[in-house]
């Protein structure tokens, strides 16, 4: 989880993810291993890269594991070593967090393009690639820091798997194509999207590394960069939807086509594939000679792939597997033989049985029927009487003393009617020492649905990560001890879920940490509005409100899109 930033470097400085190297072995690396390099160089241009490799002469710096970059990010493992330049897994010791790091000498001729290309990505600050961290030029070196997922599984190893059902080839395309989309607007442009660059989150999210930086690294360049990236996302979808890659030449781990038949259908590769994404892949792989089926026109740009995904009917998730119940095995007792003896062999079924005297019709039973009925009378003679006492009583009882003691007594047990408590000053809490916006804290309490109190955004969502932000609230002073029954929250957005807790506190400064504070209530919404009710009323000055979760967010005039909430109005019961 990691505040944004829109600085051109060093972007991400309270981001982070798990420290420990160990945890990092087991995340997608950035810069493929040296086999997808040899795989990759074995594909040939039909593969959608118009690329120009120079031969440079300047051998990669001598590094190893251990060796620290200002003093700050420590190299762990080398991921790759190409053309005059290294990837390698590190450590950021300052914020205790896995990074990738790329190396090159700084009189390398492509160290120019790639600092440029670096400071170009990191501006763009889109939730949807690697963020670049940092890029520097420091002790003739050249070095850029980027995210590091160690949660993130490549593409290439989706793929490995199997094909993908329709509804992740949907989101795949998807996804893909609205974020380059979003990138080209801003005048940048990927040029080596593969399988390897491609990774997806455990949340189902799908993220592009090396956004411009990859293809400076490697020199690569294109005179249609629009229609190049388009071809990309073209060969990922049917890469998905077919297990091979859609050109003669093996690559990437994957099977190309048979050769001689040129660039066929999905649809005619494999059995089953979706219709409409099958002629959405050769839409997008048109521009490399294939013939776009029902005469639709090629999609050249990765804007107009996109509003083509938008345009196709919305492919769902599959229905869960419903496992039928055994059957329903009738016992003995239903069928109706509980307790009677087998049939013996040769016996002629069942014995024909006598049928019973009608009830009450023998002199016993008409000798019942009179008590039955004399008690009846007699009872309710009696019922008479009790009632015609108990009505003298309360007459008599009326204007007794201790009659009214009693009613007292029965209203005080009934529960008490909720009162708004008035909020005499607010104050934020942040016990890290970063706090969001201090000044607006009284913006929640003045009735203004105008003004609110807002957070910073953040990169990852919508649980906040406690390594970097344990959460985020506000302190309020109800000018005296008062019974905090409940609290209504408004919020400024909604989205997936935002997770708020109320505290009992000591002032509005606490001296103890959230943990060994007094829990008055919790709960989250997916909507605008959150009310939190206390099992019991729990007595406090001070209530701290304590956010930990928060919604996926655009960008506004505050800040970049993001996770990130705004509180505009707080009422307290009790």
């Amino acid at each position: 989880m990691a505040e944004r930033s829109t600085a051109a470097v060093d972007v991400a400085d309270n981001s982070g993810d798990e420290p420990l190297a160990a945890q990092a072995d087991k995340a997608a690396t950035d810069g493929e291993a040296h086999a997808d390099e040899v795989a990759e160089q074995g594909a040939q241009d039909t593969g959608g890269e118009r690329k120009t490799r120079e031969q440079s002469a300047i051998d990669t710096p001598e590094l190893h594991s251990g060796h620290k970059l200002a003093r700050r990010y420590r190299l762990e493992e080398c991921v790759t070593r190409l053309d005059g330049f290294s990837s390698w897994r590190a450590v950021d010791e300052k914020l205790r967090r896995a990074v990738g790091v790329h190396i090159l000498p700084a009189e390398h001729p492509r160290a120019r393009s790639v600092l440029a290309a670096a400071r170009s990505a990191a501006l763009l600050g889109d939730p949807r690639f690697v963020q670049v961290l940092d890029a520097v030029e420091e002790n003739d070196l050249v070095y850029v820091v980027h995210e590091w997922l160690p949660d993130a599984t490549e593409l290439t190893a989706l793929l490995a798997a199997g094909p993908m059902e329709a509804h992740d080839a949907y989101q795949l395309v998807s996804q893909l194509s609205q974020a380059m989309a979003a990138a080209h607007r801003e005048g940048l442009a990927h040029l080596r999207l593969t399988p390897g660059a491609v990774l997806r989150s455990s949340t189902g999210q799908y993220r592009i590394r090396g956004l411009a930086v990859n293809a400076a690294l490697r020199g690569i360049s294109a005179e249609r960069p629009q229609r190049t990236d388009t071809e990309a996302i073209g060969a990922l979808l049917y890469a998905a939807l077919t297990q091979r890659w859609p050109y003669e030449s093996d690559a990437y781990g994957l099977s190309g086509l048979p050769k001689g038949v040129g660039l066929i259908a999905p649809d005619q590769v494999r059995a089953g594939v979706h219709r409409g994404l099958s002629e959405l892949a050769m839409r997008a792989l048109v521009n490399d000679g294939a013939t776009a089926s029902r005469q639709e026109p090629p999609c050249t740009t990765p804007d107009e792939l996109a509003k083509a995904v938008a345009a196709m009917p919305r492919i769902r998730p599959p229905e869960p597997l419903f496992t039928a119940p055994p059957e329903y095995q009738r016992t003995t007792y239903q069928q109706g033989t509980y307790g009677r003896a087998a049939a013996h062999p040769g016996s002629n079924g069942t014995q024909p049985v006598p049928a019973p005297p009608a009830p009450l019709e023998s002199r016993t039973g008409r000798l019942l029927k009179w008590t039955v009925s004399a008690l009846l009378i007699a009872a309710l003679g009696l019922g008479s009487w009790q009632i015609a006492d108990k009505l003298l009583d309360r007459d008599q009882t009326t204007d007794d003393p201790r009659n009214s003691q009693t009613t007292d007594e029965q209203q005080n047990d009934k529960p008490k009617e909720p009162v708004p408590l008035t909020v005499q000053g607010a104050q934020e809490y942040a016990p890290d020492g970063t706090p969001q916006n201090e000044e607006s804290a009284r913006s929640t309490y003045d009735n203004d649905p105008g003004s609110y109190w807002r957070t910073n955004s953040f990169r990852d969502g919508p649980d906040l990560h406690p390594q970097v932000k344990k959460g985020v609230g506000i302190v309020y002073d109800l000018g005296a001890e008062r019974d905090v029954t409940s609290v209504s929250i408004a919020l400024r957005h909604g989205g997936e879920y935002t997770k708020i807790a109320l505290y009992a506190t000591d002032s509005m400064s606490p001296s103890g940490s959230v943990d060994s504070m007094k829990k008055i209530a919790n709960g989250q919404t997916s909507g605008t509005s959150l009310k939190l009710t206390a099992a019991k009323p729990v007595k406090s000055q001070y209530v701290l409100l304590w956010m930990t979760a928060m919604p996926y967010s655009p960008q506004d005039s505050f800040s970049n899109a993001g996770y990130k909430q705004a509180i505009t109005d707080v009422k307290f019961t009790g």
